[in-house]
């Protein structure tokens, strides 16, 4: 709900901002990332409770991801627009965490409006993931994973090796929502995780995993958070078939929803502070002397 409040009309015909503040580098900047998330929350809010206002708001957001030129007609996802010029231009570069978000936000929507149109948007969207895939050496449309804007040139940066788990893992969830997505994607999954697996021969441990996965099974020399976080993704999204998919708040659904969440707030910015107890005055006098005593014994013994 804080999102939607933040959902900007006075640019670019609508979008979230990149960042939240104004002060912040990014503010300017209308992103897929940002967008994708918000697609992605509400679709899955809107299968979750059956609320109708996530699912418009789900719509809204692809439709406004499309109209501005962030998604293009055959479904490849771009990074961001400026909107100090309205977002009149694009920034071309493709990552794999925007079709992720936006593959899973697609297949929730499939499931839950069992629709043509999305089911031609969620496939859509899946054939247009095949950039993010090579074969061993780099080359050609193969099924093991890659970050198609840095890796082939070793700069990306410490958030971009980790994009490739967050692609697994949204792919993996796909097809729980939208089940005919299986027999396509886990050949995928299947592949990148046998690639990864290979990678993960580095350090002194032997199990270090590297960036590239389609280096011929052989360690690339990188290390780093990202790179664990994706091999580990991608090797358990494999495991997909054994878990139930998601439940709804009327089919076994525990979570209780506020409608009201994060659009109120406390009038009142200082916290009131909690009546001082006996029991408060207590422990402060302990701490107190305790630290008396340690002060009185650290002077004895620099002076001894």
């Amino acid at each position: 709900n804080s999102q939607a409040l933040r959902w900007d009309n006075s640019t670019c015909g609508g979008g979230l901002r990149w960042q939240i503040f104004t002060f912040n580098n990014g503010y300017d900047y209308k992103n897929t990332i940002s967008n994708g998330a918000f697609f992605n929350i509400a679709a899955r809010l809107a299968a979750y409770t059956g609320n109708q206002t996530y699912a418009e708001w789900a719509e809204r957001a692809f439709e406004w991801t499309h109209a501005i030129g962030l998604m293009s007609d055959d479904y490849y996802f771009y990074d961001g627009s400026d909107d100090k010029i309205n977002c009149t231009q694009v920034n071309h570069i493709q990552w794999s965490y925007n079709a992720g978000v936006f593959l899973l936000g697609s297949a929730t929507m499939w499931n839950l409006t069992q629709s043509d149109l999305w089911r031609e948007r969620t496939l859509g969207i899946w054939n247009a993931t095949h950039v993010f895939f090579t074969n061993q050496g780099g080359q050609g449309d193969g099924q093991i994973m890659f970050e198609v804007a840095c890796e082939p040139n070793n700069n990306c940066n410490v958030d971009q090796l980790s994009f490739k788990a967050y692609l697994s893992r949204w792919m993996a969830a796909s097809t729980k929502v939208a089940p005919w997505l299986y027999d396509d994607i886990k050949p995928y999954l299947a592949a990148s995780a046998q690639a990864a697996a290979l990678s993960c021969s580095g350090g002194e441990d032997g199990t270090t995993c590297g960036t590239r996965w389609w280096n011929n099974g052989v360690w690339d020399g990188a290390t780093g958070v990202g790179q664990q976080m994706s091999a580990l993704e991608v090797i358990q999204s494999n495991l997909i078939d054994r878990v139930q998919g998601p439940v709804s708040n009327s089919t076994g659904g525990t979570s209780q929803g506020n409608p009201n969440a994060g659009s109120g707030g406390d009038s009142n910015p200082i916290a009131t502070p909690d009546p001082i107890k006996t029991s408060d005055r207590a422990g402060a006098g302990i701490i107190t002397a305790l630290i008396l005593v340690a002060l009185i014994g650290g002077a004895w013994w620099m002076i001894a």
